[in-house]
């Protein structure tokens, strides 16, 4: 299954948010740390092993960034 990730750089920081997770959304100073908060958000939303959880950055368009979080739905 793949989700999109949603990372915007704003002035105070950078938001992360995955629209298909109704609330999974966070806010960190940096990409880095925003993308292990989402990850383990995600991975606390979908009751899984943060660590079958992968990332792949797809696109950037101006502050935003797109990100695929892949993971085998079955292994859940």
């Amino acid at each position: 299954m793949i989700l999109d990730v949603v990372v915007i750089k704003t002035d105070d920081g950078v938001t992360a948010e995955i629209p298909s997770l109704k609330h999974c959304e966070c806010w960190a100073h940096d990409e880095d740390t925003v993308l292990d908060k989402i990850t383990e958000l995600a991975a606390f939303y979908l009751h899984a092993d943060e660590k079958k959880l992968k990332l792949d950055k797809a696109r950037m368009l101006d502050n935003k960034s797109i990100y695929k979080l892949v993971f085998d739905k079955s292994t859940l």
